[in-house]
């Protein structure tokens, strides 16, 4: 009898210890995309300070994505072009519109006021995956949408002024918002890289691409003076490269692949929090 309960329990360890592994890099990824992503609004403020937005945002995503295309490379990893096609279409819904958006609406709003806004994702994801079949509206969630409406409401107007500049800035990361959320929905439904590294390497390198292309069209590669550019900004934007993408759009691409895309989504409630106490100690932005 011992005999038999040990043969039937060594199998279920290894099992064991992969749920609690598997729980475990759930808790981590969730952490990173809360707490990280959260300081990220503040950084990008610091980068543009003296780098154009979109050069910023293009310098980016090739460093973080390239370091990871490497990483995925040298673990075998071989995309195919269906791959690329998906990848191009994330990227361009993830970083060349929503975070392009983001990055260039930081000249106009505060970087607290920016991640109050991004609030809105979880809203677009449930009105969008309803749409497409992917999420189902109940009671207990349009009761979230209401309140989590009128909480971004009410907190964007707190910080919001009558200048023109404070409108654009509100609307393109709302625009930015938007295309992040559509990009959640489709990016389950493409033929994305199997690999975790590469699911996050391709789409960033392809929206760096376009926001590159981007950044020539709109002048702002002619108005860099590299010689100016400031500690501050270098700073931010290696912060931005390590932390705000090798690190934290690994792990979303990862919770995307493991959990409901309006779970994922709520690591915008908790980044404002961050984003507006960071803002309000280390830049003096208003609470």
């Amino acid at each position: 009898m011992t005999s038999y309960m040990a043969t039937m329990t060594k199998p279920a360890m290894p099992l064991l210890r992969r749920d609690s592994s598997h729980r475990l890099w759930i808790v981590l990824s969730f952490l990173s995309t809360y707490l990280i992503w959260g300081s990220t609004y503040l950084a990008i403020r610091y980068a543009i300070e003296t780098i154009p937005p979109l050069v910023t945002v293009a310098i980016r995503h090739s460093l973080a994505g390239g370091v990871l295309f490497i990483w995925a490379w040298k673990r075998g990893f071989r995309p195919t072009t269906r791959n690329w096609v998906a990848g191009a279409i994330v990227g361009a819904l993830f970083f060349f519109i929503g975070h392009g958006s983001l990055h260039w609406a930081e000249q106009y709003v505060t970087s607290g006021l920016a991640a109050l806004l991004i609030a809105t994702e979880p809203i677009f994801i449930l009105l969008l995956g309803s749409l497409t079949g992917k999420e189902k509206i109940n009671w207990m969630n349009s009761l979230g949408l209401v309140v989590g409406l009128a909480g971004v409401a009410i907190l964007s107007a707190e910080g919001l002024s009558l200048h023109a500049s404070n409108w654009i800035g509100m609307g393109a990361v709302l625009l930015g918002s938007l295309a992040w959320s559509a990009g959640v929905i489709v990016s389950p439904k493409l033929p994305m890289p199997q690999d975790s590294i590469g699911r996050a390497a391709v789409p960033l390198l392809c929206g760096a691409v376009m926001l590159h292309v981007a950044a020539l069209l709109t002048g702002e590669y002619h108005q860099v003076q590299w010689h100016a550019v400031s500690m501050k900004s270098w700073l931010g934007l290696g912060y931005l490269v390590v932390f705000g993408s090798i690190v934290t759009f690994t792990a979303y691409s990862w919770l995307l692949e493991h959990c409901s895309p309006t779970l994922v989504a709520t690591h915008t409630y908790a980044n404002p929090v961050v984003a507006v106490l960071l803002g309000w100690w280390l830049a003096g932005e208003p609470v």
